[in-house]
C-alpha cells in the first residue's frame, strides 16, 4: 500500500541521499532502467503531474535530472514502462498536458540563461514524455531566507533580483509568462546565483480543464487575473511582476502578503512602507506596494519599470559582491519539489500551509462572482494592457570572486550598510595550484568543445522521435530547429566509435539553410537511416551556424555520400591544434570583404541502437525508398552504388567539389 502522502504538484524535493523507497508508487520505473542513453540511478522526487529521476548519461558521463510526465489521477504504468490512460474520458486532458509539458520542455530549450533551467533534450515514447535537464543543487530561497539570522537587507535582495529580473525579461520579450514565481520556485546555486524553476505547464493545463484552481494556484503569490480570465483582468508581464513583488515580502515579513482574492472589496493587507519603515529605502518599499496593487492597471506594466521603480540600476552600478549563502541540507534539483512539510498532507497527518489555504470549488465559484461584481463597479475606457519591452540595459551576472579567495560560508553578503543581523565568518584564503589542459582525445570530447563553444543566444531546439532503435528494424529520425537564420550541420559519432561522420550536408541533400522557426526534419526522405548496430549510442551535435563551414581541415575521406573524418587523423591534428575555435566545428567561410563571424548555436542529442525486437520492420519515411544500407558510422552500414560512375561522382561531390548537371541528375536517378 502507497503510504506517501501526495504532493501538491510536479516539483520535487531529493532527500539527504538519493534512493528508491519501498513506500514509493507503482508508477516509479526501477533503478536500473534505460531511457535512451540514460541510466537511471535514483528518485529525486514523485509528485502529482511528474516524476523525476536521477539518471547517468552515459554519452558524456555526467549526472542529469529526467522528468517523465505522469498524471497520477489520468494515467498509471502499464507493462515494464507504458503509461496509459486510466479511463477513455481522461483521454483529452491526458493529451493536452502531455502537449504542454512538451511546449514547456521546447520553451526552456530555446533559452540559454543562467537563472533559467536549462533542458538538453526531450522525445516522447512509451506512450508519455521526457525531458532532460542538469542536476541542479542547492537550497530554494524559502530555505535559504529560513537559515538567515534575520531579514535579508536590500543590497542581498537587489543582488538576488537582478540575475532574475535579467531572465523574466528574457522571457516577457518572447511573450512567455512565468506565472508560478514563489520562494520554493527560485533555486540557489553553490555560487549564490538565482535559477528560476518549474513553470508547470502541464499542471495548469489539467487544472485549467478539471477547473481544479487549487492545482495551479499559490495564495498569497497569485495575483487576482490568474483566479478568473476576464476582459478587464488579461495576465501579462504585471502578473509575474506581482509574484515578484510577493517574494520580496515574503522576504522582509516572512510570510506571503494576504491572498489577493481575500483583498477584493476591503484591502487589510497593511503596506509595507509602513510595516518595514526605516529598514530599507522608503523608495524601495512603496515600489513593492505599488507591485501588488490589487488591480492589474494599477501596478507596473513590465520588468523595465520594475527595475527602475525599485533602483536596481543604482544597485547594479555599485554593486561590488555577490550573493554568499551557506549549503542547506536537504538540496533541491531543477524541478523544485517542495520540502515534506510542505506537502499536502505531512508525515504527521496534519495539513501543510498549502493544504490550509487550499480553495475549495464553492469559494472559487464566489471568488469569482465577487471579482466579476468589483470590476465590474471599476471597469472604465483605459485601453487595453501591453506588454512592454523587456528592459534596456541588461542586467550583468554577479562578477565572481576574486582569483586565489575562497569563500567559506557567509549567512549574508556584505553591503554598503551591513544590517545588524549580517551573521560574518572568515573568508580563507587559498593557493590555487594552476593546472595545465590536457591534450587528451575522445569524441565526446570534441562534442563537449564544440557545445561549449557556441553562442548561448542562438538556441538550437532538437527533437528525437524514439530515443531508443531496434537494429534492423527502426529509423533515426530527428528535428532541428533554430532561433536564428544560419546553416545547418549535423556530426555523428556511431556505435563502433570508428569516426565522426558529417551526416548533413551530404551528396544528396546539399540545401542546409534554415530560418527562424522553420523545422528540420532529418534524414531526408533521400537518405533514410536504419538503425544497424552495433549495440550502443548514436552521439549526435547539431550546429547552426551563421556562416557556412569548411571541414577541410580534418582530412575527410569519401564513404558513400557522406564526409568522414578518422579519429586517428583527428587526434594527430588536435595534439597540434590552437585555433580559436573548437577543431570539430569547421572554419568559417567569410567574404573577404567583411569581417568574418565565426558564431553558431549547437544542440547534442543521442539514439540508443538495442537488439531487434520481433516487430516486423516498420516502413521508412514518407516520400523515402528503402535503402539497401543506410550510411552511418557504423561498418554495417554501407551505401551500395549501382557502378563505379555513381562511386567517383559521390566520392567527388562529398569532398565539396561541384558537378555538373549530368553528374546531379546521375547521382539523383541512378545512384540510389
Amino acid at each position: 500500500m502507497n503510504t506517501t502522502p501526495p504532493l501538491d504538484n510536479d516539483r520535487t524535493v531529493m532527500p539527504g541521499q538519493v534512493a528508491y523507497a519501498a513506500s514509493m508508487s507503482s508508477n516509479i520505473l526501477p533503478l536500473g532502467t534505460r531511457l535512451g542513453e540514460f541510466e537511471l540511478t535514483g528518485l529525486i522526487g514523485e509528485g502529482g503531474f511528474g516524476i523525476v529521476y536521477l539518471a547517468e548519461d552515459s554519452s558524456l558521463q555526467r549526472k542529469v535530472a529526467l522528468k517523465e510526465y505522469m498524471p497520477s489521477a489520468l494515467a498509471a504504468r502499464t507493462g515494464s514502462m507504458t503509461v496509459c490512460v486510466k479511463s477513455s474520458r481522461h483521454a483529452e486532458t491526458f493529451a493536452a498536458g502531455l502537449n504542454s509539458f512538451i511546449n514547456e520542455a521546447r520553451l526552456l530549450a530555446r533559452f540559454d540563461h543562467a537563472s533559467l533551467v536549462k533542458v538538453y533534450r526531450f522525445w516522447e515514447a512509451n506512450g508519455t514524455a521526457y525531458m532532460v535537464m542538469p542536476y541542479y543543487e542547492g537550497p530554494t530561497l524559502k530555505e535559504a531566507l529560513r537559515h538567515l539570522s534575520g531579514p535579508p537587507d536590500e543590497a542581498w535582495l537587489k543582488d538576488l533580483l537582478l540575475p532574475l529580473f535579467d531572465a523574466i525579461a528574457q522571457l516577457h520579450k518572447e511573450q512567455c509568462f512565468h506565472r508560478d514565481i514563489a520562494p520554493d520556485n527560485i533555486l540557489i546555486l553553490k555560487d549564490g546565483k538565482p535559477l528560476l524553476l518549474d513553470f508547470g505547464a502541464a499542471r495548469r493545463v489539467i487544472g485549467d480543464m478539471t477547473q481544479a484552481l487549487t492545482v495551479i494556484l499559490k495564495p498569497g503569490y497569485a495575483p487576482i487575473e490568474q483566479y478568473a480570465e476576464m476582459p478587464d483582468m488579461k495576465q501579462g508581464p504585471w502578473t509575474d511582476i506581482y509574484a515578484l513583488a510577493a517574494v520580496v515580502y515574503f522576504a522582509i515579513t516572512g510570510k506571503p502578503p494576504i491572498p489577493s482574492v481575500a483583498r477584493i472589496m476591503s484591502d487589510p493587507l497593511e503596506p509595507l512602507s509602513k510595516l518595514a519603515a526605516g529598514r530599507y529605502s522608503d523608495a524601495f518599499l512603496i515600489g513593492i506596494d505599488k507591485a501588488l496593487a490589487v488591480k492589474p492597471e494599477a501596478r507596473p506594466q513590465s520588468i523595465a519599470e520594475l527595475y527602475t521603480l525599485w533602483g536596481l540600476e543604482e544597485r547594479q552600478q555599485s554593486r561590488t559582491t555577490q550573493i554568499n549563502i551557506a549549503p542547506v541540507t536537504p538540496s533541491v534539483t531543477a524541478t523544485g519539489i517542495p520540502q515534506p512539510k510542505d506537502r499536502a498532507v505531512t508525515a504527521s497527518g496534519k495539513p501543510s500551509a498549502m493544504a490550509r489555504y487550499a480553495v475549495t470549488g464553492v469559494a472559487i465559484i464566489a471568488v469569482i462572482a465577487a471579482v466579476a461584481i468589483f470590476f465590474s463597479r471599476e471597469k472604465t475606457a483605459k485601453a487595453p494592457l501591453a506588454a512592454q519591452p523587456p528592459i534596456a540595459q541588461p542586467v550583468a551576472a554577479a562578477p565572481p570572486p576574486a582569483t586565489g579567495v575562497e569563500t567559506t560560508k557567509i549567512a549574508q553578503p556584505a553591503s554598503e550598510k551591513p544590517s545588524p543581523s549580517v551573521v560574518k565568518e572568515d573568508i580563507i584564503p587559498t593557493t590555487p595550484t594552476p593546472t595545465v589542459p590536457e591534450k587528451t582525445f575522445t569524441p565526446n570530447k570534441m562534442i563537449d568543445e564544440i557545445f561549449e563553444g557556441r553562442n548561448r543566444a542562438h538556441a538550437v531546439p532538437v527533437s528525437v522521435e524514439k530515443a531508443q532503435v531496434h537494429i534492423g528494424q527502426d529509423y533515426l529520425r530527428f528535428s532541428i530547429g533554430s532561433s536564428k537564420s544560419g546553416y545547418v550541420y549535423v556530426l555523428m559519432v556511431g556505435t563502433n566509435r570508428a569516426a565522426f561522420d558529417l551526416l548533413f550536408p551530404n551528396a544528396v541533400d546539399r540545401n542546409n539553410r534554415i530560418e527562424p522557426g522553420q523545422t528540420l526534419k532529418l534524414p531526408g526522405g533521400k537518405w533514410p537511416m536504419k538503425a544497424q548496430g552495433p549495440t550502443g549510442t548514436d552521439q549526435f551535435i547539431a550546429i547552426v551556424s551563421d556562416t557556412p563551414r569548411d571541414f577541410s581541415m580534418l582530412e575527410p575521406a569519401a564513404e558513400d555520400i557522406f564526409k568522414k573524418f578518422p579519429l586517428d587523423r583527428g587526434a594527430q591534428i588536435y595534439r597540434n591544434y590552437s585555433g580559436k575555435s573548437p577543431l570539430y566545428v569547421g572554419k568559417a567561410i567569410c567574404p573577404s570583404a567583411v569581417p568574418c563571424d565565426d558564431s553558431y548555436g549547437a544542440a547534442m542529442f543521442a539514439i540508443e541502437e538495442i537488439a531487434s525486437s520481433p516487430k516486423a520492420t516498420k516502413a521508412p519515411p514518407a516520400g523515402g525508398k528503402q535503402p539497401r544500407a543506410p550510411a552511418t558510422a557504423n561498418s554495417s552500414t554501407k551505401i551500395e552504388p549501382k557502378s563505379d560512375r555513381c562511386t567517383d561522382i559521390l566520392q567527388r561531390a562529398s569532398l565539396g567539389e561541384p558537378l555538373t548537371a549530368g553528374e546531379e541528375t546521375i547521382i539523383k536517378k541512378g545512384c540510389k
